[in-house]
């Protein structure tokens, strides 16, 4: 099919987006990557009347380094951060979920920005945004503000975002794992499970676990995102509290994971039904699981 017609925008500063974005509100999208939102408008399920592109803003493309966080721009795209040698030191967990997305061509082309705030039910980043308590910067004419990941994802393909707000970056904290611990810090470990849904390669289910392990042997730190399950990603609360301050023992682990779905109305499709995807949800969080804790064991 063929979008109704629209006006094209190629801002080619932030400034310029954001005066733009500002100006039709409302009636105007912002364009990245393009994965997500030129499909829905070829099938007419998205009609902006203006298409602002900020894919041309370079300032919008990096990973940079902090003492406590790596910070990454809304343009990188998903190939970038499979590929950064930076992120496989300090936060693994990022490339080990880009390399789970599409194919070759979507990583190339596709961003983390455009995916965050696209916010599908079944995307990959998501999960992993949450479980690492992520920050999203957003920035409008009117300034600038940060938004916890815990508060981004408001409902199916919604978020925190105002109409006048472009996602400009993400900050994800880092904290040592098992192969570069510091001598103060807990041993951490980073895993990504997924079923991909063999079609579109989108997550039937996806889990995204951090767990930290104290010199005690108990668990320090816990996140655990899950999506495809639900109408939006969610941190499965209920299986943190679970683990928290015990040792990892499979059993405790099995037994974590069972709560899984707790609380969640989980999606019902003709690929899978909502009991089904609950079932997944609790099989995928124990394997999760189990690996970020052998990774932050040093297995």
């Amino acid at each position: 099919m063929i979008p109704q017609a629209f006006e094209y925008h190629a801002p080619k500063s932030l400034a310029e987006a954001s005066r733009l974005v500002a100006q039709f509100a409302g009636d105007g999208k912002v364009l990245a990557g393009g994965h997500s939102l030129v499909p829905m408008m070829k099938l007419r399920l998205a009609a902006p009347k203006h298409l602002i592109d900020i894919g041309r803003i370079k300032e919008l493309s990096y990973i940079r380094p902090g003492d406590s966080k790596v910070e990454i721009g809304a343009l990188t795209t998903h190939f970038q951060i499979e590929s950064s040698e930076l992120l496989k030191a300090k936060c693994p967990l990022l490339p080990e979920v880009a390399r789970e997305i599409g194919d070759a061509q979507v990583r190339n082309k596709g961003t983390l920005g455009g995916s965050l705030a696209h916010a599908d039910p079944a995307a990959d980043w998501p999960a992993a945004i949450l479980a690492l308590d992520a920050e999203m910067q957003a920035v409008s004419a009117r300034g600038e503000r940060w938004i916890a990941a815990k508060d981004f994802f408001v409902d199916l393909m919604t978020t925190a975002l105002a109409a006048d707000e472009i996602l400009t970056a993400v900050r994800v904290p880092v904290i040592p794992t098992a192969a570069d611990p510091s001598p103060s810090a807990p041993r951490a470990g980073d895993a990504y499970a997924k079923l991909h849904q063999p079609a579109s390669g989108f997550a039937v289910v996806g889990v995204a676990a951090r767990v930290a392990i104290d010199d005690k042997g108990a668990v320090s730190q816990v996140g655990v995102g899950i999506t495809g399950v639900g109408p939006k990603a969610y941190r499965a609360a209920a299986v943190e509290a679970a683990l928290r301050e015990k040792s990892p023992s499979s059993k405790r682990l099995e037994e974590a994971a069972a709560h899984a779905a707790d609380g969640i109305q989980a999606n019902s499709d003709l690929y899978a039904s909502g009991e089904y995807r609950a079932h997944l949800a609790r099989v995928y969080t124990r394997r999760a699981l189990e690996e970020a804790v052998e990774r932050a064991s040093g297995k």
